[in-house]
Formats: structure tokens, sequence, C-alpha cells
């Protein structure tokens, strides 16, 4: 349970909000009775970006659930930087990025959330370029790689 403050406890308890918040939160009731919560600016972080992640997940859940292609530009919007992922790929990135989400709330740490992001900008803009793409996903024959000789 979560001690609620008055505002004109900041006077004479301000160490102890403070310590509350440090140490989760505290509950400060205003004379108007607005509550306000005092959190570590790392955590109030944290939740921002799982927010905003977690609404750009079921936007994009939906997106992928009614279209039969991939969605344009237009629908994608924030996330226009997929654009260059086939249907199966948004799918694949759609159930990672889930995965992830879990994870970072259950963690209260978004790193591993911040490192799928990355790492699919990362292959986004790889896909961009054309030849990389060819490479990246054509097909390869065994028959088309040579044994490397040392360097001399």
């Amino acid at each position: 349970m979560t001690d609620i403050y008055q505002a004109s406890d900041l006077a004479n308890k301000r160490t102890e909000i403070i310590d509350r918040a440090r140490h989760g939160l505290a509950q400060i009731r205003d004379k108007d009775s607005t509550s306000l919560v005092m959190l570590p600016e790392r955590r109030l972080r944290m939740l921002e970006e799982i927010a905003k992640w977690s609404l750009a997940h079921m936007r994009l859940e939906e997106l992928l659930r009614r279209e039969a292609a991939p969605p344009n530009v237009t629908d994608l919007g924030d996330l226009a930087w997929l654009r260059v992922f086939e249907l199966d790929d948004l799918r694949e990135f759609v159930d990672e990025l889930h995965a992830v989400l879990v994870a970072a709330h259950s963690d209260e740490d978004p790193s591993v959330l911040e490192e799928c992001i990355r790492a699919w900008r990362i292959t986004a803009r790889q896909l961009e370029d054309p030849l990389r793409r060819s490479v990246l996903l054509g097909r390869h024959d065994p028959d088309d790689f040579t044994e490397a000789e040392p360097p001399r």
C-alpha cells in the first residue's frame, strides 16, 4: 500500500517523500485533490517507451490482420521504415516485438526492446539498397563460392 502525502508534507517530510520516490513512487495529494506521483526518471522513461511500442505493436497487428499485402507507407506512419519487409517478415517483427515488450516490462528495463528495434532498423536499412537486398534475400549456390587463400 502506498502512503499518500499532502502537498504541505513537502515542507516537513521532504526527505521521506524523496526516499519513497527513489525506491518506487511517492503519491502526493494537492490542495485541489489532484493526485501527483514522483518516481525515478529512469522508470518513467521505461514506462513511456513500453507504452509507445505497445501502441505501435497494436496498430501494426491490426494492419496485418486486415491486409493481405504489406501495409503502405501511409498506413505505417512513423513505422514507415518497416515498408521494406514482406508480410511474413512483418508478422515475425510483430511476434518478436510482443515478446520483448513483455520482457522489458517484466525486467523493468527497456534495453531488450531498444536492441530489438535497433536490429530491425539496421536490417531495414540494408534491405533498402537493391544490391544488398539481392545478396541478403537471393538464392546462394555452394558452387558460387571458392576457398580463400591465406594472405601472404
